[in-house]
């Protein structure tokens, strides 16, 4: 009988073979365990759909390692720092021998087995990097306080996530190797099946397993045997030529698909049995190995399309058949018209002509009170540098400067710090062993000499629109613009794993179309489905974002607020709207929070209400129209 190496008091772990559905999640594991070289699966999906039990259940599969002992499944808490998961310096040896020795860490322990994170895209974007680069090179490679060490760490890396609780930024999803997204069943009979099987587990363990026993054991050995021959697979010029095709028709970046395609269908051939990669294996590979590198931001639906993966396939098939066709001899009576090249050109057959940018703006636009698509953004709102003044206390993210316990050193203090800075440590106890008395033996230490370490790193924020959404801004260039403004600092967003929270002023009040999330791809969805018309009330709107950002300081305390207004500043709603919007924005002011206010303002007669806003919200302005990445660093950093 196969055991897991789960923690926990279950004598067995649920078996493998025994999971209902989630084939292609099953699949892309063993292929990950038979080539390990193509860099793990990221598996997407909300909770409740057996993410983890699949991935705890692949451990019990993979061969014996060393002198027979079980394949390990270590995993990656959350909150693990870097020392942890690479390694650091054994301290008991310094301190007793004063020798400089490695003492190892997590992903030394996951050689030749599982390495497993869940929740991997709430984990610090340099961790992520550390590990995908061990699970690309085999190898871990350390350059630290006076140590150079390097350790072989061979693992299949799984990590899991919810989609809603936010996104890992594009350049990690390009990094895993494979990626599944996986939804509970909706037909009844597999649901039943489901809790069944879950059911009958809980009740006796062990008999459980042992029903599954030897088809456990059969997957076990067929993973040993593809691993044996997989190297000896032999991927054609004919299968090669399909791998680029298709990944050029998706329009990849970089050359990373191509390679990891080509790994998952040698491996999917060493799976079957076979001594050749077909085009079977390579549609297979490119289901596992497209779909998270062709959305690149919240605006690109997640998954890949069937019907393009049709069209590339047989453009791919079409293109290798043509290189396996010889020449055609010429034709001693003249050219041959209808030859190679008298077909379409490239331009002919690519399918629907660009959009221009204008062209996507000149769409028309629904009256007061109608839905609104927002637009995609142009480049003049490319919003990469904004951030928050100051140092932050460390929300996980990209954006504004913070005091953090996981980030890089930056320098040594005789406060506690965040750890031990061991080299500061040794070299103030140091300059006093002389003086102690020490000549040999263990390094003596005084309480004066310990140091802890200053870490810095980078924070995400709440970023919270108030977009004025009033009649006054209907217009059908203007709204365009705003949208394609609030877009693209989405996209900003979710590139630097913020929160953001979306308020629409219009009519008689404001309304939180969106509460504060890290799922920026739902906020888009919120903010094309926008209602417009009426009047300003934008007193409501600033006393709604005062509510929202004292709330979510309690939820959320090491998180810095920065409100970002897009408004022509012309409050209209009730008695006193000038007056009282800014009544209202002193009152945001009060809580801190950073602002900015984009003046949307347009026509000949300029009456500079949005400027008067901000320095009622103690921030700055910026008109629509300049709006750029260094003008709005520069005007959030002014906002301070």
């Amino acid at each position: 009988m196969r055991h897991s190496h789960q923690a926990g008091s279950e004598p067995s772990g649920f078996p493998f073979s025994a999971i209902v559905g989630q084939d292609r999640l099953r699949l892309a594991l063993i292929l990950c365990a038979v080539h390990p070289g193509i860099g793990g699966v990221l598996v997407r999906g909300e909770k409740g759909t057996a993410k983890s039990t699949v991935v705890r259940a692949l451990t019990a599969l993979l061969p014996e390692v060393g002198e027979g002992r079980r394949a390990r499944l270590v995993e990656l808490p959350v909150g693990a720092t870097e020392d942890r998961v690479v390694g650091s310096i054994d301290l008991e040896k310094v301190l007793r021998d004063g020798e400089r020795a490695f003492q190892p860490g997590l992903l030394a322990d996951a050689h030749d087995g599982v390495l497993y994170v869940d929740e991997v895209n709430l984990l610090h974007d340099h961790l992520v990097d550390v590990l995908l680069d061990a699970a690309a090179m085999g190898r871990v490679h350390i350059e630290r306080d006076g140590v150079s060490h390097s350790h072989p760490a061979r693992f299949v890396l799984v990590g899991t996530m919810n989609p809603e609780e936010g996104e890992l930024r594009p350049q990690l999803l390009d990094r895993f190797g494979l990626a599944v997204d996986v939804a509970a069943s909706r037909d009844v009979d597999v649901r039943m099946q489901v809790v069944r099987r879950r059911l009958d587990y809980e009740r006796d363990p062990d008999a459980f397993a042992a029903r599954y026993a030897d088809a456990d054991a059969d997957l076990a050995q067929r993973i040993v045997e593809a691993r044996a021959v997989v190297d000896a697979v032999e991927l054609s010029d004919t299968e090669l030529r399909r791998i680029a095709s298709v990944c050029a028709s998706f329009d990849v970046e970089g050359m990373r698909a191509d390679l990891v395609l080509a790994r998952t269908a040698t491996a999917h051939a060493a799976w079957r049995g076979a001594d050749a990669v077909t085009e079977e294996d390579v549609r297979v590979a490119a289901e596992l190995t497209l779909p998270h590198r062709r959305r690149r931001d919240p605006f690109d639906e997640p998954g890949l399309d069937p019907q393009q993966l049709d069209d590339a396939m047989d453009k791919a098939d079409a293109d290798a058949r043509a290189h396996e066709e010889p020449e055609p001899e010429p034709d001693p009576d003249g050219p041959d018209t209808d030859g190679p090249g008298g077909g379409e050109s490239p331009a002919d057959s690519a399918g629907d002509a660009p959009t221009s940018e204008s062209g996507e703006r000149d769409s028309p636009t629904a009256g007061g009170g109608s839905e609104r698509r927002a637009d995609a953004p142009g480049p003049q709102f490319r919003a990469r540098l904004l951030e928050i003044p100051g140092v932050g206390d460390g929300a996980p993210g990209r954006r504004s400067r913070s005091r953090s316990t996981r980030g890089r050193t930056v320098r040594s203090t005789t406060e506690p710090g965040s750890g031990l800075h061991l080299v500061g440590t040794l070299f103030a106890a140091a300059e006093h062993q002389a003086d102690r008395g020490r000549v040999s033996g263990r390094m003596r230490l005084a309480p004066s000499d310990i140091r802890g370490a200053v870490r810095e790193g980078r924070e995400g924020n709440l970023v919270l629109f108030v977009v004025d959404a009033s009649g006054s801004m209907a217009a059908r260039d203007r709204l365009s613009a705003v949208t394609g403004a609030v877009v693209s600092l989405l996209r900003d967003a979710y590139q630097r794993r913020d929160k953001v929270a979306v308020i629409t002023v219009r009519g008689r009040d404001a309304e939180l179309v969106l509460p504060p999330t890290s799922s920026v791809d739902v906020a888009v969805r919120r903010l094309r489905a926008m209602k417009t018309g009426g009047r300003t009330p934008l007193a409501e709107g600033f006393l709604r974002a005062h509510d929202v950002v004292l709330r979510e300081r309690v939820r959320d305390p090491r998180r810095r607020a920065l409100v970002v207004a897009l408004t022509d500043g012309r409050a209209t709603g009730g008695k006193d709207a000038v007056a009282r919007a800014k009544r209202a924005a002193g009152m945001l002011a009060d809580t801190g929070a950073a602002a900015i206010v984009v003046d949307c303002e347009t026509g000949m007669v300029r009456l500079g209400l949005a400027a008067e806003l901000a320095r009622d919200l103690r921030g700055a302005s910026v008109r629509l129209s300049e709006l750029s990445a260094q003008q709005v660093a520069g005007v959030v950093r002014a906002a301070a």
